[in-house]
């Protein structure tokens, strides 16, 4: 089969193989596709890899050699489903490869906020801890996550890993999900998010981005908060108002964000993170660490030789 990965650059700019999908087929991997270009470089392929590059219902049109989509991510929203299932296109995504990876970079983005890390380090290395009259040196308050409250909007596999690393700092976890886990989840408990807004010292974003999560965290929703409560979002960027979150910040009604999405990507000059008041803005990274981009090519492979197989699996539309 001919295979073609449109967009393969970001998911393996040159550090990871190919080597799984050309085992599976003649494989033609461009870094980046214009859209004017998507469906001549699309072709007669009958395997269509894509990231962000759109498949719109005029690409399909174009295209009737498409057997099968996958996509290199855990989100499908590049592929217009619609269109595919209409024409019985499978759309492949990979699932949860991403998990750990973004966890963690919830509590880099977290700690930061609490210990100002690469702040202090650039403050000794100008001279402040020598001058210091005192055997220690700090410019910015020193926040202790244990004890606090960690507020978890959507409950996942990525929500539970951030649930289970709050819980190893000492926190107390709370939770709103639309879909309240059959089993008992230790340690976890679950509330409206009405309830969850007002008890909450730290919230963190994990929800999928619908009709119903899009601008989630709005005005109204900030005035429900506590007062100095830090807010993560390393979800979908369009979960947050984000005109509402940087008054909230200049007026301390939030202490602080992290965050590694926002509403525009590449992030635009106008964007009002930008100059915001203690935002810290990481550019979409937490998917990115090499295990985790090595488990995608893996599992985008597998999805690949299942379906030629007969036997496709992590299908989101048929």
């Amino acid at each position: 089969m001919d295979i073609v990965v449109l967009d393969g650059h970001t998911s393996n700019p040159g550090d990871l193989s190919w080597s799984a999908f050309k085992e599976l087929g003649k494989v033609t991997v461009y870094d980046r596709t214009p859209p004017d270009l998507t469906a001549e470089r699309i072709g007669n392929a009958e395997i269509v890899i894509t990231n962000k590059t759109l498949i719109t219902a005029e690409v399909l049109a174009a295209c009737p050699n498409i057997k099968y989509i996958g996509t290199l991510a855990t989100g499908y929203n590049a592929v217009d489903v619609a269109a595919a299932t209409e024409r019985k296109i499978p759309i492949a995504n990979v699932p949860a490869y991403a998990t750990a990876g973004v966890a963690q970079l919830v509590f880099a983005l977290l700690l930061e906020i609490c210990h100002n890390v690469g702040h202090h380090d650039t403050m000794v290395k100008l001279g402040k801890w020598q001058n210091s009259p005192d055997f220690c040196f700090w410019d910015y308050p020193l926040l202790l996550l244990n004890g606090k409250t960690m507020g978890i909007i959507g409950f996942g596999s990525t929500g539970r890993a951030v649930a289970n690393i709050a819980l190893a700092f000492g926190m107390k976890v709370i939770a709103h999900t639309r879909t309240v886990p059959k089993e008992k989840v230790p340690n976890v408990r679950f509330m409206t998010l009405d309830e969850l807004l007002g008890k909450s010292d730290v919230i963190s974003l994990h929800c999928p981005l619908h009709a119903e999560t899009e601008g989630i965290i709005n005005k109204d929703s900030i005035a429900k908060m506590k007062n100095d409560v830090i807010l993560i979002n390393t979800g979908r960027g369009p979960l947050i108002v984000e005109t509402d979150l940087a008054e909230a910040l200049s007026t301390g009604k939030i202490y602080a964000a992290g965050v590694d999405v926002v509403s525009k990507e590449p992030i635009l000059p106008e964007n009002p993170l930008l100059k915001a008041k203690n935002c810290f803005i990481t550019p979409h990274i937490a998917w990115a660490p090499r295990d985790a981009r090595i488990a995608l090519l893996d599992i985008a492979a597998a999805n690949i030789k299942a379906f030629i197989d007969g036997k496709p699996k992590n299908i989101v539309n048929l």
